[in-house]
């Protein structure tokens, strides 16, 4: 059976992904267990909250580290809301710059709208050859955000191989802003949106991302 850790750090809706997933078969596992974090075939980083708080939640748990060697392992990751955003550079909030992960060149920023948060359903333009939203392109997803990363280039890490892949940007508006909605490069998937609050769009969207699993045996 397929395994997913749903990365336990103290920032996430855990409850509504926990349901998503066991939704869809998998065995799936609330955990912030290193050893149990790299061994499952797929790893959800959930968020919610500020950027500062959540990396140093992260990092108090060895999460940053987790990340990292599965993606030099190849294994996959996805992040979803804030945990799409702290895979980027920067963040900031309040005036305050805190540091991501660096796995995606960019910076999270304030959404340029005249009512934030953004809360509710939206399309989305998928960006070309997209594993996630295959067969979705045309949904709407949940998103719940005030702050976004308004745009995106592939980092580049010398520890991670990232199957020679370049990144893969879906977008949406809202208000004045352009905002990256997704990001998928080699094993490292990332939603600003929700998508175990997206219905059944969102239960293809993960059913997507397991697909990209590797096989085993």
């Amino acid at each position: 059976m397929t395994s997913i850790v749903v990365f336990d750090y103290g920032f996430g809706n855990v409850r509504s992904m926990l349901r998503a997933v066991d939704n869809l078969g998998a065995d799936v596992t609330l955990t912030s267990d290193y050893r149990a974090s790299l061994q499952a075939d797929g790893l959800v980083v959930p968020g919610v909250g500020a950027f500062a708080a959540c990396m140093e939640g992260l990092k108090s748990v060895n999460g940053d580290r987790v990340i990292t060697d599965r993606l030099r392992a190849g294994r996959p990751v996805l992040g979803v809301c804030v945990g799409e955003q702290i895979m980027f550079q920067m963040g900031t909030e309040h005036g305050d710059d805190a540091e991501g992960l660096g796995l995606i060149n960019g910076q999270v920023t304030a959404l340029d709208a005249d009512v934030v948060p953004h809360m509710g359903w939206n399309t989305v333009s998928a960006a070309p050859g997209s594993r996630l939203l295959e067969g979705i392109e045309d949904e709407r997803f949940y998103f719940v955000h005030s702050f976004a990363a308004m745009g995106a280039e592939d980092a580049e890490q010398s520890d991670i191989d990232f199957a020679g892949e370049q990144g893969k940007i879906t977008w949406c508006d809202y208000g004045r802003s352009h905002f990256v909605a997704a990001y998928e490069r080699g094993a490292l998937s990332a939603t600003q949106f929700h998508p175990e609050k997206s219905a059944q769009a969102g239960a293809r969207l993960l059913r997507n991302w397991m697909g990209t699993f590797p096989q085993q045996g």
